[in-house]
Parts: structure tokens; C-alpha cells; sequence
């Protein structure tokens, strides 16, 4: 669905404060997000499936904007994430204040399996096509086809490094380019940012739900060819 200002969002500019975002293939990403969303890291860099995409208005048309994502770890708590409760969801059992988990998928579900590792380096990923007038942004479908995760610490390639086995929300920001001198002092305003709960995920290295693999495989244009041959995508 459409998604409006979070918490916070008072005393933004006038040209960000009325911005919508919906998020594209909504009902892809809650199909995958009851499943438990798994994206794979590699050390080269891959893309997202689903892609990351949104359809903007509340923009001024002749003002511009650069658009760009960041990937927050979700994890806070400790805690369990089963299936063995009769197909009714996920199973959070006790909730634990501790630091950030690692999982291992086992037996049909997620498990805490320690302390997160260290955060890895925070990245952003700016759209290709900032800056660009509002107009231009609200013509058609935002999207970040050309993100890529990793796995690798030392990438330079400007991809976005996560820890595998680690939780993430993506977090899409829309910021407004003040043409004023001072504009640094306005930088708190000039910005609007949007998190959708459906597109979270698990980093992964290779898929662990088969559940996920075969989504993946049947609605993924680029893995048609998996589809009668190998399972493995």
C-alpha cells in the first residue's frame, strides 16, 4: 500500500512533507515476507528479487530530489522463529532484550544462534538517475534494479555489504537538493524516508527455506530457466 510520513516527520520542508511512496509488487513481497524473505549475498555482488521499487507522488514537479537506499539491521532482540505451531505464522516464542542474532535455519525454521557479528560498514545506494526534477521521478516506477548486496567486506564497488545470517529492513529516503547556500543547516528537513515491513529479509549465502527457492524460481522472469531443470536458482 501507500506509505506516508513515519514518526518524526513534522517540520519538513513543504517540498518533501507531502511525499507518498507505494511500494511496487506489494503483494509479491507479503507472498515472500509470510515465507520469511531470504536474499543472497555474494561476494561479487547480487541483485534483489523482488526488486526494490516504488511509484511516487506528492512531489514538486520542478524542484529536484536524489533518491537513495540504506539497509538497517533489524535485530535488537534474541529470540525464535518457528513453524511447528500448526501453519498458524511464525512462532516468536520469548522475547529477550540482548544484542543483535545470528540464525541457523534448522528443521523448518529459524533459530538464534548467537550475537550478531560486528554491523558491516554502513553504504548507501543512491538512484542512477539522481538528481532528477520531481516530475520526472513521479512519471514512472522508481526502481532499484541496479542495487547489489555483498558479502564482502573490502568490496569497492559500491555495493551494499551485509552480514550473512543477519535481518535486515531496507529503508528508502527521498531528499530534497536545497539550492540555498546555507542548505546544511536545513539538512534535518529536506529529507523524508519510508520503510515497508514486507521487505524485510534475511541475508543469506545460499537459500535454506526450499520454500523460498521455489518461489523465487516461479516468479522470477530471470530464473525461468530453473523452472523444469535444477532447483537450484
Amino acid at each position: 500500500g501507500w506509505a506516508g510520513e513515519g514518526p518524526g516527520a513534522g517540520g519538513k520542508n513543504r517540498h518533501v512533507c507531502h511525499a507518498v511512496a507505494r511500494l511496487e509488487m506489494g503483494s509479491l513481497w507479503e507472498e515472500f515476507n509470510r515465507l520469511g524473505t531470504e536474499m543472497i549475498v555474494t561476494k561479487a555482488g547480487r541483485r534483489m528479487f523482488p526488486t526494490f521499487q516504488v511509484k511516487l507522488s506528492g512531489l514538486d514537479p520542478l524542484a529536484d530530489y536524489v533518491l537513495l537506499m540504506d539497509f538497517i539491521p533489524l535485530d535488537d532482540k534474541r529470540y525464535r522463529w518457528g513453524w511447528g505451531n500448526g501453519g498458524r505464522g511464525p512462532d516468536l516464542g520469548e522475547l529477550s532484550t540482548s544484542l543483535p542474532c545470528r540464525y541457523a535455519f534448522h528443521s523448518s525454521s529459524w533459530l538464534a544462534a548467537g550475537r550478531a557479528e560486528p554491523a558491516a560498514p554502513g553504504r548507501v545506494h543512491f538512484h542512477p538517475d539522481s538528481p532528477a526534477k520531481g516530475a520526472q521521478w513521479m512519471r514512472q516506477i522508481v526502481s532499484f534494479d541496479k542495487l547489489k548486496l555483498t558479502n564482502n567486506l573490502l568490496d569497492d564497488n559500491g555495493h551494499i555489504i551485509l552480514n550473512s545470517m543477519h535481518r535486515y529492513q531496507p529503508r528508502f529516503h527521498i531528499v530534497f537538493v536545497d539550492p540555498r547556500r546555507d542548505s546544511e543547516r536545513f539538512a534535518h528537513q529536506n529529507f523524508k524516508s519510508f520503510s515497508f515491513p514486507e521487505t524485510q529479509f534475511m541475508a543469506v549465502t545460499a537459500y535454506q527455506n526450499h520454500r523460498i527457492t521455489q518461489l523465487k524460481i516461479a516468479s522470477n522472469p530471470f530464473a525461468k530457466g530453473f523452472r523444469d531443470g535444477d532447483p537450484e536458482p
